[in-house]
């Protein structure tokens, strides 16, 4: 994920492998497959992954790119990134490169195509970072991304982020708001009109959301997630206490196994 702006939301530690394996079956998985069926290939296009994370939409792009491609994976978190690239099969296509959206270090006119999953909404200024990914694009080149809808959309998201709450009331963790806070569809087209971008398109996505189990989801939420960071430093519940909790009242709501609920996105597709 790209641009954390505290400690709170950085992801370090065991945090990456954890989101990973957790995690990504669940929420990223199903999305990357649709984020990268809309892309459109050609020979010899340069396309920037913007905030990698783990690697799963890079994974998938270079099962779709043309052998000739160029693909740079960014992002700004050093422990995602080095994750990401262990778990890639080496591919010449791919450079792999620490970066901020909000300064992206490449030439203008120099990319066909910028695809992000997941990672607008962690930094701290959009409106500079989509000037800057109109910047580094060539013109008519593609911009890819999504984003995750509201709370009342995700309704595995919301219950997680209220037992959260509920179990830290005097000082209750606030890093779900960051991925669930940036859902406006008005609000993103005005930031991309304002960046240069054009025939913007944003489509809901609904999907299922489906994990092993409840105890496997409850992992990747408690422990495969900055709120891990949070819980520790107020100290007044152990992780594994809160993933047992967490594991109960999904168990209760969406199944204990498998785990299903739905989940909802909003994709959005422009070109520069």
């Amino acid at each position: 994920m790209s641009s954390p702006s505290a400690s709170s939301s950085q992801f370090v530690g065991s945090i990456p492998e954890l989101y990973d394996r957790h995690l990504g079956p669940v929420f990223f998985e199903p999305y990357a497959a649709d984020l990268c069926a809309r892309l459109v290939c050609a020979p010899s296009m340069k396309v920037l992954e913007i905030a990698c994370g783990t690697g799963i939409v890079t994974r998938r792009l270079l099962g779709r790119l043309p052998a000739d491609a160029v693909l740079i994976a960014t992002d700004l978190n050093e422990p995602m990134l080095a994750h990401a690239r262990a778990g890639t099969t080496a591919d010449a296509r791919v450079t792999w490169q620490a970066a901020d959206a909000q300064n992206l270090p490449f030439a203008e006119d120099h990319f066909d195509a910028i695809v992000c999953q997941f990672g607008v909404m962690f930094v701290p200024d959009k409106a500079l970072a989509f000037r800057e990914m109109r910047r580094v694009l060539k013109p008519g080149g593609q911009l890819l991304f999504n984003t995750w809808d509201s709370f009342a959309a995700n309704p595995g998201a919301r219950l997680f982020h209220e037992e959260i709450a509920a179990l830290f009331p005097d000082s209750p963790p606030e890093f779900m708001h960051v991925p669930f806070g940036f859902f406006d569809q008005q609000i993103i087209r005005d930031m991309l009109a304002a960046a240069g971008f054009s025939d913007v398109a944003l489509h809901v996505v609904a999907k299922d959301a489906e994990s092993k189990s409840a105890r496997d989801w409850a992992i990747g939420l408690v422990r495969g997630n900055p709120v891990a960071i949070a819980i520790s430093e107020r100290g007044t519940l152990s992780l594994e206490a809160v993933v047992d909790k967490i594991t109960a009242i999904f168990a209760k709501t969406f199944g204990e196994a498998p785990c299903r609920t739905t989940m909802s996105a909003i994709v959005a597709y422009a070109r520069a």
